[in-house]
């Protein structure tokens, strides 16, 4: 029997911790997912739902006092959250790129885009400026920036929204890394213009080969552009998959109530369903399954019990055997 590929990244039981004055509290609790070569992966869920933290304790952005405090990442075999914070920056652009939300804050407006990209090129590649320039016409025009020779010299803001998310695309493709993390890169768009981006961001996947997590609020841009889904809630999986059983037939209630509030143009009700209630601080998170209080479905049993992850849903309607967990936890 042929052995399974290995995937490119690992992610084991990660926990992040935000110390306070009385407690820890843990935006992502225990989350474990694994990427393929190649693969699209989506983060989806509601504000506050740890998909964001997660990126960014992946790539080694978390800003203090956030810190890791539990679980793994391995990167192709290799453990890369104990690096040193020097090691991570030669791996972070080079071997992980990362697409930013807003364009313009994660552009320097003073300095032109050519240089911002000649200088990302040759802080990780062993290329003159003069091959970095190429390199740096080659990504504008891979990414469809029109006229690259007399644009890579303007600044960012002489570009529209949807020209400078491209250039941020282009900054995350400079050392042809392995991984890119795509936090919210629609956000700031409008429907037109998301929809290219998310088209280009699966274009250069599949060209590539490379890997990307998807991190989103928006369900129809998973459903459009990813292989697989995670679906979070609290700073857990609720439920991960295929992402075309996750949104045709989902199993989680959360995640059923992710789908149902997507608009349908043909739809005629006068008003869209809604989950009820919101998201959890993390100075009251409920106990047990956190969704519990919003959910239409809840039992006794999902205030006491954290319900595990067990075959890609985390819900105690799927437990063969809730009554046993309650006494277990007793």
């Amino acid at each position: 029997m042929a052995e399974t590929a290995r995937p490119l990244l690992e992610v084991r039981d990660l926990t992040v911790e935000i110390p306070g004055d009385a407690h820890v509290y843990k935006p992502v609790d225990g989350v474990s997912f694994s990427v393929a070569a190649g693969e699209i992966l989506g983060l989806v869920g509601e504000s506050g739902a740890g998909k964001s933290v997660t990126g960014s304790a992946i790539i080694g952005l978390l800003q203090p006092p956030g810190r890791i405090g539990g679980g793994e990442v391995i990167l192709a075999g290799e453990r890369i959250d104990q690096l040193a914070p020097r090691q991570m920056r030669r791996l972070r652009g080079k071997r992980i790129g990362l697409i930013a939300q807003d364009p313009l804050t994660s552009l320097d407006p003073l300095m032109r885009v050519g240089e911002q990209l000649i200088e990302t090129i040759t802080t990780h590649l062993p290329l003159s400026r003069n091959e970095a320039r190429r390199k740096a016409l080659g990504l504008l025009e891979e990414v469809g920036i029109p006229d690259p020779e007399r644009r890579i010299d303007a600044y960012p803001h002489e570009f529209s929204g949807g020209m400078r998310q491209r250039v941020v695309i282009a900054l995350a493709l400079c050392a042809d890394p392995e991984l890119v993390i795509a936090d919210e890169p629609t956000t700031a768009l409008d429907v037109s213009v998301a929809a290219q981006v998310v088209e280009l961001i699966k274009r250069l996947s599949r060209e590539r080969g490379m890997s990307v997590i998807l991190i989103t609020h928006d369900m129809g841009v998973i459903a459009e552009a990813t292989d697989r889904v995670a679906v979070l809630y609290a700073g857990r999986i609720a439920e991960i998959g295929p992402v075309r059983d996750v949104v045709l037939t989902p199993r989680h209630p959360y995640a059923q109530g992710l789908m149902s509030a997507i608009p349908d143009v043909e739809d005629t009700r006068e008003r869209l369903v809604q989950i009820p209630g919101t998201m959890p601080r993390l100075a009251a998170m409920p106990t047990g399954c956190a969704f519990h209080p919003r959910c239409t479905h809840a039992m006794p049993i999902c205030a006491q019990v954290q319900p595990p992850l067990v075959d890609g849903v985390a819900c105690h309607l799927y437990s063969p055997a809730p009554q046993a967990a309650i006494a277990g936890a007793a």
